[in-house]
Order: structure tokens, then sequence, then C-alpha cells
């Protein structure tokens, strides 16, 4: 696929700051809104006009397209509802076959999915009528469901039987009907109607259990608290995730120093950041989290989160001594949009972030922000969450703007010569200055004497237009907030690009 087709020839539209953008194909448009989505408000979008724009452009595009978008994101991009979403949204537009039902299978990996799945399908097709809508579920999205039901034993749906879902497990089984795959299965859907799966023995469970009992003085309290974690984590049954959400409460806890190199060994392990899965930014989170904890072993769980960080892009190809590269990050006001409604984890952080990983694996490389002016930034390649909140915290010193064609008029002022130019950013692009500095002329200006350079731009909010022309050898777009945007870089080296990446997917 050509890089050409990513954009209409020639079609402008205007930006959300009003300045001139290029719209991009409805399978591209609905790429960068996908992986860039947490089904939170965006700065220029809310939740409900971010949702009802991928719908639009679902029925814009191949089903088959939305079937493999789907699973991309689920098992390559590791986000978990939006691509629920899409496959109710499918449903309503594609009939024939069984490919909703096979993407279903593709994409509920968790038990708790399949009640998410239930509630977004009810959500877009309710009309006011509530669960009851339920009682007309799409044939394949039930057949799809009664896979799942399968594909779990008792603790993984005890884990996730919660009473608060307005969809609960015994309501999605009444729904389904799913038809039991052995006895064994079948003895786990009777509990499952009569209320008797066994509690499983989780960290959540025990410390609940904690909370309720009564100690005579706040030490004797503070002495069992610690020594249940000292148990959680001799047990090993604490996920990653989970330990990385604890971290504050493990050191809080004053756990002995035997079980802090027990965690930081955990958390910092190369098999288990692999098999984790954790997007860059849930470290930073950690790491941000812990900052303000005094304890004489904080220092040693931060270096094991830079550790489980670098980890987590080892196979992150970095570039040789004979390529240049110039890491920008977005810091405007825009940028300051959490991820979601309970991260306080921003674009802005996130950009940074993925610059400073980018930065580690690159052995000539210039780094800085912008915003109403650009910034140069030197840092060291070692400490990938050190220096980006090292550069959080210069954030002001730039502005809040979206200048972002002062980045190339920077290489131009001082006649530097770079392979690889690599912005992140939202993509609305403007001269503040309200001159005629519009970065797609900038960008043509320096391209005139290094017509090698390549421009790469990673979309970290997918607004659905791009401040230049996208051209294989010219610039070039990424989409997302994990480090799998990395896998989309190395296969535009390879001549691809994000959206052949996506259809070698296979349902």
């Amino acid at each position: 696929m050509n890089y050409n087709s990513m954009i209409k020839e020639k079609e402008t539209v205007m930006n959300h700051e009003g300045a001139k953008a290029y719209k991009m194909t409805p399978e591209m448009e609905l790429y960068t809104a996908v992986v860039t989505s947490a089904l939170s408000d965006k700065f220029y979008e809310s939740n409900d006009e971010r949702m009802d724009r991928i719908a639009t452009l679902i029925r814009q595009v191949d089903p088959q397209f939305v079937a493999k978008l789907a699973v991309y994101t689920r098992t390559q991009m590791n986000l978990r509802s939006i691509p629920l979403f899409l496959i109710v949204e499918l449903a309503k537009i594609h009939n024939g076959d069984s490919l909703v039902k096979r993407t279903i299978e593709q994409c509920v990996l968790r038990a708790d999915e399949i009640m998410e799945l239930l509630m977004c399908y009810q959500l877009r097709n309710s009309e006011g009528k509530g669960i009851k809508k339920l009682s007309k579920l799409s044939r394949q999205v039930q057949e799809g469901l009664k896979s799942a039901f399968n594909r779990f034993d008792e603790y993984q749906f005890a884990k996730y039987n919660r009473s608060n879902l307005e969809v609960k497990l015994k309501d999605a089984l009444f729904i389904v009907h799913p038809k039991a795959s052995s006895e064994a299965q079948q003895e786990v859907f009777d509990k499952i109607v009569s209320d008797t799966l066994q509690t499983p023995y989780t960290w959540e469970t025990q410390l609940s259990e904690l909370g309720q009992k009564h100690f005579d003085s706040q030490e004797e309290k503070l002495a069992a608290v610690k020594a249940l974690w000292e148990e959680l984590i001799d047990s090993n049954k604490v996920g990653y995730m989970a330990l990385l959400r604890n971290l504050r409460n493990i050191l809080q806890a004053q756990v002995s120093p035997a079980h802090i190199e027990k965690v930081s060994a955990t958390i910092s392990d190369p098999v288990k950041v692999e098999k984790s899965k954790q997007m860059p930014f849930r470290f930073l989170a950690a790491y941000k989290e812990l900052m303000g904890v005094e304890s004489v072993h904080t220092s040693a769980v931060l270096s094991a989160l830079e550790r489980a960080v670098k980890e987590s892009v080892n196979n992150l190809e970095g570039f040789g001594t004979d390529t240049s590269v110039l890491v920008a990050a977005d810091v405007s006001g825009s940028m300051f949009s959490s991820v979601s409604d309970r991260s306080s984890v921003m674009q802005f952080d996130i950009g940074i972030l993925l610059s400073m990983l980018l930065k580690s694996k690159c052995s000539s490389v210039i780094s800085g922000m912008f915003g109403d002016i650009w910034k140069a930034v030197n840092l060291p390649q070692e400490n990938i969450l050190a220096n980006t909140i090292e550069m959080q915290r210069r954030e002001g010193e730039v502005g809040y703007s979206t200048n972002g064609y002062l980045v190339i008029d920077y290489l131009i002022a001082n006649d530097i010569k770079i392979d690889k130019v690599m912005m992140f950013t939202d993509m609305q692009m403007w001269d503040s200055r309200r001159g005629d500095n519009h970065i797609q002329k900038i960008w043509e200006q320096y391209r005139q004497k290094y017509p090698e350079s390549k421009l790469y731009l990673f979309d970290l909010s997918g607004y659905g237009n791009t401040p230049v022309e996208l051209t294989k050898d010219n610039a070039v777009l990424v989409s997302g907030w994990s480090d799998k945007v990395f896998d989309v870089l190395k296969a535009i080296e390879n001549g691809e690009d994000a959206i052949a990446q996506i259809n070698k997917v296979e349902i």
C-alpha cells in the first residue's frame, strides 16, 4: 500500500486551531481514533463525539478491516474496551457470515470482557430500554460469547463476579445460553446460576478481610498489614499490574528488605515484563506515585522501575551512529488531557515518555520540547523515567502553543542535518504568532537542502487530520500510546505502514 493513499490527494481541512491540515482516508482516521482512545474525554472531543465518529468511520470501511483492527488493538496494542466497541458496531452492519463471532473469539480474553461487551452492546443499542434490549442480542455476538464462556474456569469467573455491574455474570449466562464443553464446565455454569462460585484467594479479598478486623491499637494494625503484604509477596499471587499499582502501599507497610528485593526483582524481570504487556505509561504512573514516599527502600524500587521500562522496549531496534535523530515532544495546552477518567497520566506525559524511550535507543540524538518555542534539552540516554520527569518539570519553559514548525525552523537556522525528525504530538499545529509559518511549508524548505530526511509524526490524540502531507519518502504517521508503536515504526522502515500491519491480522 502506497503512503499516498493515506490521505485524499489535495483534500485539506482545518484543524481544531483553525490551521490548514490534511484529511486522512477513513481507514487511517479510524486507526488513529481507535488506538488513541481510552473512551475518555479529549481536549477537543468528548467521549460521545469520539464514539460517534468511530461508528461513522466503521460504516465507511470494509467490515473485514474493522474486525482485523479489533483483533490488532486487543492482541497487539493490548487495549481492552475499544476492541469491544468495534465489535458492537461491526455487528450492526455485518450479518452475512461468522466474522463477528470469530472476532469475539480472538478479542474476549478475560472473563469480565463478556459482561463489558454486553454492557457496550446495551449502551449502543438500548434506546432507553436498558438490559431488556439484550434479549434480542445479535446472533453472531451470542455465538461468539458462547465460545467465550467455555474459555474460562471457576477461578476466572469468580474473580470478576461483581455485584456492582449493570450486566452481572449470571445475567450474561442467561442472555447468552452457552452450551458447556464438558461436565466440569457445566458444574461451573451451575455455580454461576446458584451464586456458589468459590471466592478466589486474591490480594484484594485478603486485604478486604483484614480491613474488617478489629485491632486494639494502630501498632497492632500496622503489624498485621505488614505481615499480610509479606505473605502476599511470598505467595506470588499478586499479579504484575497489581504489584505496580501497590508499590506505594507495600513501601508504606514497611515490609522487610528481603521482600522489597523480591518485589524489585519481580517488576524488573525481563520475562515478567514481557508477559505483563504493560503500556509504558503504567511504569511512569508507578514511578510518579513513589516519588513522594519517604522510605529507605524507595530508591531501590524506583531503580527497578527504570529497569522494567527499559525491558519493555528491549526489542526496539535503535539507530546506529551513522543515523541522526531528533525527538520533539509537544507540551501544548491541549496535551494536558488525561488518558482516562481514572488516570493521572496525560497525553503530555505519554508524548515525553515515548520520546525518551526512543532517545534511549538512539546513538546520535537531539531531544527537546515545543510549545510557544522549541527548546533542545540535553539529557543522558539512561534513566528513561527520570528523564521524563525532568522534561515534565521544565515544560513551562516553552509555553503552551503548538508551534511545531519551530522544530524544523531550528534545524534550518542552525544548518543541522537530521535523518529522522520524530514529533510526539496531538497534531493540532499552528502558528500562534499569526504568521505564514505552516509546518508543511517549513518542512518543504528543509527538504530542499536535505531531501533524504524524513518526518515521523506520532499521533497521540487521533483527531483525524495531519499537519503535513503524508508520503512514503517524506512524512509518515504512527499512532497510539503503547510501545507497540515502535513495531509500526519498524514496519515503516521495511516499506510498510500501520494499515498494512493491521491487514496482516488473520480472522
